[in-house]
């Protein structure tokens, strides 16, 4: 008899409690609900979702916000690509401005066999680690090799060849995690005007004396690129860079540049387009201009 009173008086209990509870996630509900602005949900809804950080926001629905506010541009979303601007930009009501897709670039062209003072890594086999390494190499700019890139690329867009990463650029998306990755931040994302795009693949500062003792294909500094062409190239330190604003794929000062230069160490990176093609259909193309996708640049500039 007792103890089918204290059953009966828990279960009351327990009711109670589940009967208050409600009442107090009701009342929190109400109390601190946050109203969602639609527009917010809409614009979440038609991105990818991948929370890359690659637009500048901590992740998609934070881009999602700046963007329903207008605080920031529709194509900023790389995974998404041409056709989520293109929703987001419907979505906001507005005109979808003119964009070029951004792709990862490699500012160095040296691989194992290219560098004349080397030395076989074993420690933790990170690009991080190895960075720390005195003698690792003796070219303290090149690409270290070990592969931080392509583990951070979530597209399968790098591969390391020969100890020198290649980025396939059809795959890549953009996204910059590659570039992020690298310590000696020799991965920049640039915007791709064209099929293919000239760079320059190297990203050693020092005199020539010094690159020709580590490198047999560094960049020596010696300007002959500015002198014929100097509205599209410039020398920051001991490189040239290319003034991407000034950049026609189409422009015969680039034939010159390719010419002028004695390593040859301006490539082109990219599919070449049917146009392309066409224009060199009974030509044998230098070597150097068909190089796997080599080219640097600091945290916050995008050089040629």
């Amino acid at each position: 008899m007792l103890t089918t009173v204290a059953l009966i008086l828990a279960a009351a209990i327990l009711a109670l409690l589940a009967v208050g509870m409600g009442y107090v996630l009701g009342w929190a509900n109400r109390r601190f609900y946050v109203e969602v602005d639609p527009k917010v949900e809409a614009v979440l809804g038609a991105l990818p979702g991948a929370n890359c950080g690659g637009c500048g926001f901590v992740g998609c629905a934070a881009y999602a916000e700046a963007v329903a506010k207008g605080d920031t541009d529709v194509n900023q979303c790389a995974p998404g690509g041409k056709s989520c601007a293109e929703k987001l930009a419907e979505l906001m009501g507005v005109e979808l401005e003119e964009s070029f897709p951004y792709r990862a670039v490699l500012h160095c062209s040296a691989d194992w066999d290219q560098r004349l003072q080397r030395m076989q890594y074993e420690g933790e086999q990170t690009c991080e680690s190895a960075n720390l390494v005195a003698g690792v190499q003796g070219c303290t700019y090149g690409c270290l090799g070990v592969g931080d890139c392509e583990r951070a690329c979530d597209y399968d867009a790098i591969r390391m060849v020969n100890g020198l990463a290649t980025i396939d650029k059809e795959k890549c998306v953009g996204w910059g995690a590659c570039a992020r990755a690298c310590p000696r931040n020799i991965i920049t994302m640039v915007p791709f005007k064209a099929e293919r795009m000239l760079v320059v693949a190297c990203a050693n500062q020092d005199a020539a004396a010094d690159v020709r003792a580590v490198c047999t294909v560094g960049c020596l500094g010696c300007r002959a690129c500015l002198r014929v062409a100097p509205d599209l190239i410039s020398i920051e330190g001991a490189l040239p860079v290319i003034n991407y604003d000034n950049y026609d794929p189409t422009d015969e000062m680039i034939e010159k540049v390719l010419e002028k230069c004695p390593r040859k160490r301006f490539v082109f990176v990219g599919k070449p387009s049917e146009e392309d093609l066409a224009a060199v259909a009974e030509e044998e193309l230098p070597e150097s201009v068909q190089a796997d996708f080599k080219t640097t640049v600091d945290d916050t500039k995008w050089r040629g």
